[in-house]
């Protein structure tokens, strides 16, 4: 943009030729030409002001843009950032939901667990009551045993035998010490020994005893009452157990009488040897299992 107050040299001449003097016109003229310069300077700095004006107007745009995408993302950023929160705080809750749920449970299994072992240690407790009741009658048998091994020690080699299994103790007495051949009628050394095994029972009230009769496999030629070896068996048995009962200190109800026949053979029935052992009497004498019976009973409860 030219500045309307500079004018033309000529015109300055033209003007002043005739009314000025060389000195003043040469004053003029320098001051003209520092008025040029510095309008040139003025020029050079407008030009130079536009450019700085117009790239700070281009800056002023760019950074603008810079900054409105940078809201942009900086509202996106909140979004998520809410977004987040509302995710954390909901799993949050969740967590502490489940972390509630998991101390409940874990302490409804420590209840239990609890519970358990009090139960655990009661039932060790009857397992320890009923391992020393056990042992204890596996002593009361045994001691049993020997009583009776005492007491019938003059039979000994007579066909009579006592022993100790699965907690019993069994006296096996032949029917040659009992009785003549296809009879029940007990004879002389048979009562002897009766009367012995009595006084034990008599002594130990708690004994449960059966009595079984037992024949070989050679079938019976019916006499009188006697129809079969069932029938010599069980009457045999019978025999025994009032023979037993002569002794008023033996109590009935702890008796019972059995008679097994051929059935249950301790020897083969091939020869005489076997038969004879096969034909005989066995007194089966059992401890009392009420107390054990009674711990399996808690035990199982």
């Amino acid at each position: 943009m030219k500045h309307t107050l500079f004018l033309p040299p000529l015109f300055f001449v033209l003007l002043f030729s005739n009314c000025v003097t060389t000195k003043v016109f040469n004053d003029l003229e320098a001051r003209y030409a520092v008025v040029k310069r510095e309008r040139n300077v003025f020029e050079k700095s407008r030009d130079s002001l536009h450019k700085i004006a117009d790239q700070t107007r281009k800056d002023q745009s760019i950074t603008l843009t810079q900054l409105a995408r940078s809201r942009d993302s900086v509202t996106q950023n909140l979004a998520k950032i809410k977004t987040l929160q509302q995710e954390f705080d909901l799993l949050k809750q969740n967590s502490e939901s489940i972390i509630q749920d998991r101390i409940e449970e874990n302490n409804r299994l420590l209840r239990e667990i609890a519970i358990k072992k009090t139960e655990l240690d009661q039932r060790t407790d009857r397992v320890t009551q009923l391992e020393q009741s056990i042992e204890e009658q596996k002593k009361a048998v045994t001691a049993l045993k020997e009583k009776l091994k005492t007491a019938l020690l003059n039979f000994d080699g007579k066909g009579l035998t006592v022993e100790q299994r699965n907690g019993k103790v069994y006296v096996s007495m032949e029917s040659k010490l009992l009785f003549q051949s296809g009879s029940w009628n007990v004879e002389t050394q048979g009562k002897l020994a009766l009367g012995e095994l009595a006084h034990v029972l008599a002594d130990n009230p708690d004994i449960s005893v059966l009595i079984e009769g037992h024949t070989d496999n050679v079938p019976l030629t019916p006499v009188g009452a006697i129809t079969s070896n069932w029938d010599l068996s069980t009457k045999r048995a019978t025999a025994v157990v009032s023979i037993l009962l002569e002794n008023t200190k033996v109590l009935p109800q702890n008796i019972t009488a059995a008679g097994r026949s051929e059935y249950l053979p301790i020897a083969s029935n091939q020869d005489a040897e076997g038969r004879a052992a096969n034909r005989r009497i066995e007194v089966i004498l059992s401890p009392s299992l009420e107390e054990i019976t009674a711990l399996l009973q808690t035990k199982n409860e």
